[in-house]
């Protein structure tokens, strides 16, 4: 009879086994769930800072910020992001540029600023043509073109009184010969331009078709006046709509 009875216990438990593993797999899921097992999606700023580790997580979030108004706003979508962080010395990678598809880092390379801005580390920026400077704000990386710098990029600046008029300043993209590491070690910090981001010749010609038709490219330092006032930053609808609308009229 205790024979028995063990056989008829051990069939049960089979059966109740074979029920578990019939039911299906979302169920499973859910029940995996309820205990505190859920998958969460990581955000876009925290897959980024994790390729990058070298960018500080909150000029990431800045420029994610900014691009991301922008969008939400009129501006098309884009498939790259730029990002330069001025308030580090020129003598250290400061460029960004990431995949927003992959989420994956692309490169991190040297980038110049303008020989007015400041020696080894910029502190001044200018919107005005003749100025020397670098400007600061969200971009958009335009179109290519074969220039005085080879193979170069042009930019519209998208804000106001802060970089607007980087295309008639001929803000662009390009490579140059003092930007690397041998010129780090002969003058403690790398060359500077005219007020353009320029980077290595040895991936200029990447960097710009990377980034060209539409890409942004964000460029930071602690101003606080632009940082109180940036329609993207603080995400003003009405005073983006009117940016983006002539923008949108002509194509760009």
């Amino acid at each position: 009879m205790h024979q028995f009875t063990s056989r008829r216990l051990t069939a049960a438990f089979v059966l109740s086994f074979l029920l578990v593993l019939s039911i299906p797999s979302h169920s499973n899921d859910n029940a995996i769930n309820a205990i505190g097992f859920k998958s969460v999606q990581p955000s876009l700023n925290e897959d980024l800072v994790r390729q990058a580790p070298n960018l500080n997580r909150a000029v990431l979030d800045k420029a994610i910020a900014a691009m991301t108004c922008a969008v939400n706003h009129g501006i098309d979508q884009a498939s790259r992001l730029a990002i330069i962080d001025f308030s580090l010395p020129s003598s250290e990678p400061r460029l960004w540029i990431f995949d927003l598809d992959s989420r994956s880092l692309i490169l991190e390379e040297l980038v110049a600023h303008g020989r007015n801005s400041g020696d080894n580390v910029a502190s001044k920026f200018s919107n005005v043509e003749g100025s020397h400077k670098s400007s600061i704000g969200l971009f958009r990386a335009s179109e290519s073109y074969i220039g005085r710098h080879g193979y170069s990029l042009r930019m519209d600046g998208l804000e106001p009184g802060i970089n607007d008029r980087a295309r008639e300043r001929a803000i662009v993209i390009h490579g140059a010969d003092y930007v690397n590491n041998q010129w780090i070690k002969q003058h403690g910090r790398i060359g500077r331009s005219h007020g353009c981001p320029a980077v290595s010749r040895d991936v200029a010609d990447q960097v710009v078709d990377i980034l060209k038709d539409g890409q942004f490219v964000f460029s930071y330092y602690p101003d606080d006046k632009w940082l109180a006032s940036s329609p993207y930053l603080n995400c003003q609808p009405e005073r983006v709509a009117t940016i983006v609308a002539p923008l949108k009229n002509s194509g760009s």
